[in-house]
């Protein structure tokens, strides 16, 4: 009997309990399924998540959703705006926080039960603990922030199914979507649901901008459906490995990234649609409001001065003090996770030097709360910590892929093949030889243009990568680096222009929602997707 290498997918072992941090397969087949990645609609779930979760397993959810609606009826404001709470203001945050309070003792949270129905909405345990802790005014705080919702009871059940215990992109995006036409819900050409036909579940703020920022992710992530097919194909071409299957790779990279590709209703190939879609963003979400009113809910541990503790912790010793506790961020997305480990882009743009962080802080190191995050982990890494288990398996599957078929070889591969070097020039020198570990089969011999044309389509997709980085950094300065500027100018602290202040040095920098700083950062993934392209 022949055995499977121990680096086989199917041999890695199944999780164990409480096991958060290691991204273990949980699956016995290799179907798309078993990672809850839908044909149809990717990394969203296959049907709307339910609006109001009631009972589940005998268990009453009724309570905990009139808390959150009662939450969201009271239009909580965040404690450190602009000129501060109001009397009224802090009148209704602490009444509500009273009735958490009273409640919660009586109240079991199961997220076991929640999670185990795939059409839940996000966790309310986390998006309740924001609406708790955000409000809070300050010289109501005792030192420490108290979690009071999310206890050691639920961070107990959240570390058995290996998810985060606070509010992440999955939650605001994945499953924090409905059907506006449920008589039209699959209208779209491609035959997923029409990313135009979607609404927003939950929101902090009650305003348009609020979900028009959720429903442009949302809307990404349904386009980016056929950029997922579109890696299953290569990846059972270069199981095959021969002349056709790098014509017919050629062909997938051409729709997944070129500027003029038929299929494509833009004419951009599929990343180029996502960028398109992410232009749209200026259109119904208000950068001041975003700013002002929608992005303070979205800070965690790492871009906050404030200390999450939570209660009862003490209770039980197999439990540990979380320690990541960013807040929900784009970077969390598993579809670009997934696009950087196909194209090979992820040894550049999760290169462990990105961190996020650089030698100058605004917050003296000792002083710094909940910061145990070693050093070592890039930013991208840790941000898979913060992804439905199932999805980071799915990441964890490319990963083994490419260890031993990867798209990036193959390019090399048939360079090699053809007698082209690196640098694109001919050679009939001996010395250019096909790997030995070669993603193409052993008879295969690659011709000139078979080789150019692959390595034309390779370096297209992973510039249409960048180009959709480029945007998100455009869409950054103007949500976030633009006002945030404007703001410090206002209080006479600011540089001169936006522009200035991206490149400033000696500044205290600016943190996005995931605890990075934000510009230098950003640059530095764009320019290492950049690096990735295979000089012709």
């Amino acid at each position: 009997m022949e055995y499977l290498d121990t680096s086989h997918f199917l041999s890695l072992p199944r999780p164990s309990a409480g096991d958060f941090h290691a991204p273990i397969v949980d699956t016995t087949t290799l179907a798309a399924h078993d990672f809850d990645v839908d044909p149809r609609t990717g990394f969203m779930p296959p049907h709307p998540p339910v609006e109001r979760l009631l009972s589940l397993e005998g268990q009453n959810y009724e309570h905990w959703e009139d808390l959150l609606t009662q939450a969201c009826a009271a239009d909580l404001q965040i404690a450190d705006k602009e000129g501060g709470l109001t009397l009224e203001e802090e009148r209704r945050s602490e009444q509500w926080r009273t009735t958490v309070r009273m409640a919660t003792p009586h109240l079991i949270y199961n997220p076991f039960a929640q999670i185990r129905a795939s059409t839940s909405k996000g966790s309310l345990c986390p998006r309740m603990d924001n609406a708790f802790l955000h409000p809070y005014p300050a010289h109501l705080l005792p030192r420490n922030s108290h979690s009071s919702t999310c206890n050691a009871s639920a961070l107990t059940s959240l570390s058995r199914i290996a998810a985060s215990p606070v509010l992440t992109y999955s939650d605001d995006v994945l499953y924090n979507w409905g059907i506006i036409d449920t008589t039209n819900a699959s209208s779209s050409p491609f035959g997923t649901i029409d990313p135009q036909n979607l609404r927003v579940l939950t929101t902090f703020t009650s305003t348009p901008s609020e979900s028009h920022f959720y429903l442009t992710s949302a809307r990404i992530e349904l386009i980016g459906v056929r950029a997922l097919s579109l890696m299953q194909s290569t990846l059972d071409e270069l199981f095959v490995g021969d002349a056709i299957a790098v014509r017919r790779i050629t062909k997938y990279l051409n729709q997944l990234g070129s500027t003029d590709v038929s299929g494509s209703t833009s004419g951009r190939g599929i990343i180029g649609e996502m960028e398109t879609e992410l232009n749209k963003m200026t259109v119904g979400c208000d950068p001041q409001v975003f700013y002002e009113q929608i992005r303070p809910w979205f800070r965690g541990i790492d871009s906050s001065e404030r200390r999450w503790i939570f209660e009862g912790i003490e209770m039980d010793e197999r439990l540990e003090e979380p320690t990541e506790l960013s807040g929900p961020s784009a970077g969390q997305s598993s579809l670009i996770h997934a696009l950087d480990v196909f194209l090979g882009v992820e040894q550049y743009s999760h290169s462990r030097t990105l961190t996020g962080r650089s030698s100058i802080t605004s917050t003296p190191e000792d002083e710094r709360p909940n910061e145990a995050i070693p050093e070592a982990s890039s930013f991208l890494s840790r941000m898979q910590l913060y992804m439905p288990r199932h999805h980071r398996n799915f990441l964890t599957h490319l990963q083994n892929q490419n260890t031993k078929r990867s798209l990036r070889a193959l390019v090399f591969d048939a360079l090699a093949s053809a007698g082209i070097s690196p640098t694109g020039t001919a050679s009939s020198s001996t010395s250019i030889t096909v790997s030995s570990n070669s993603s193409l089969s052993p008879s295969s011999i690659i011709d000139t243009d078979d080789a150019l044309n692959l390595l034309s389509a390779y370096n297209t997709a992973v510039m249409a990568l960048k180009k959709l980085r480029d945007s998100h950094i455009l869409i950054v300065t103007r949500y976030i680096i633009g006002p945030a500027a404007r703001a410090k100018r206002s209080q006479q602290q600011a540089q001169q222009d936006d522009e200035f202040y991206m490149n400033a040095e000696g500044v205290a920098p600016l943190r996005g929602s995931g605890g990075t700083e934000l510009a230098h950062f950003l640059k530095a993934v764009r320019d290492g997707t950049k690096d990735a392209v295979i000089a012709p």
